[in-house]
């Protein structure tokens, strides 16, 4: 009976936001295994005592990003922990765009701002922009700005870097208004399925403003440019490592064409509410991950 730990986050008094995780225990106790769901940061665990450690819903990471990359490199030494500790701490940092964008991937082209560079030349002035942190998960310290709303971003900049944080500052992609933006997901080295939704920043929220994750999400057929398009940014992966998961976002460029927004490695929802077929696949995989 595989011992199966699936990482995820305390929510205190509410409700955890992670619908698939008792759907994945269900499903994994009745194929055999051993499952539990444990917080990352919950000190009492022993994960050394599992055959294998799944991060899962670890949604409070980009707060204490270093810490959680500790805790992952820890939890690598004591036993197998998916996806792989060097692929997190690759990951949690967005400045892997620049890595996939030099090996030839497509990707939403981003400057990045470190404490102490000058904001104001950076930001565009022609077009609509976003400006986000590279350590952040759920639109936290993300929003979207036109040119006449220069000040208000620069002083966006001046907070992030305030808390010692790199902002990226990316073109707004506008065909994300009309063809949305898609998410593939990857599950034991194939394709599992995809959804699409719509744009997550509107004009005039405010970056500290709780924004909706996945407004009107809803299952996608992928193209084959699509499907390219986010395999090649898996192949581009540093050192070509072997990934138990992924999520690949994909919105479209000024050409029409797919480009890479983001590529999720670390604690991608999975949205199998959405897909429950896929959930036997996803159960298969971590069965056979864990007995190895």
């Amino acid at each position: 009976m595989p011992r199966i730990a699936l990482a995820t986050y305390d929510p205190g008094a509410q409700p955890s936001k992670d619908q698939d995780l008792p759907v994945l225990l269900r499903a994994l106790t009745e194929a055999g295994a051993d499952a539990v769901a444990r917080p990352w940061d919950d000190p009492e665990t022993e994960w050394g005592g599992y055959d294998l450690v799944v991060i899962r819903s670890t949604w409070d990471y980009s707060w204490r990003a270093e810490e959680f990359v500790t805790w992952v490199e820890r939890v690598g030494k004591a036993t197998r922990i998916a996806n792989p500790a060097d692929v997190v701490r690759w990951n949690t940092d967005k400045r892997y765009l620049g890595d996939l964008a030099a090996a030839g991937v497509p990707v939403v082209p981003t400057r990045y701002l470190a404490p102490g560079d000058p904001a104001g030349p950076a930001l565009p002035t022609d077009r609509d922009f976003v400006v986000k942190p590279t350590f952040g998960a759920g639109a936290r310290f993300a929003a979207r700005y036109t040119p006449a709303e220069h000040g208000t971003a620069v002083r966006h900049l001046a907070r992030m870097h305030e808390e010692g944080l790199t902002a990226m500052v990316q073109p707004y992609v506008s065909g994300i208004d009309v063809s949305g933006e898609r998410a593939l997901q990857f599950f034991g080295g194939r394709l599992l399925h995809a959804s699409r939704k719509r744009a997550v920043l509107t004009p005039g929220t405010a970056y500290d403003a709780d924004k909706v994750a996945h407004p009107d999400l809803a299952a996608w057929t992928p193209t084959p440019a699509e499907v390219a398009v986010a395999e090649a940014a898996l192949a581009a992966v540093p050192e070509a490592p072997e990934l138990l998961y992924a999520r690949v976002d994909l919105v479209d460029g000024a050409d029409g064409r797919p480009r890479v927004m983001e590529l999720e490695l670390v604690e991608p929802n999975l949205f199998l509410f959405l897909h429950p077929g896929s959930v036997a696949g996803v159960v298969r995989a971590l069965l056979t991950a864990a007995r190895r």
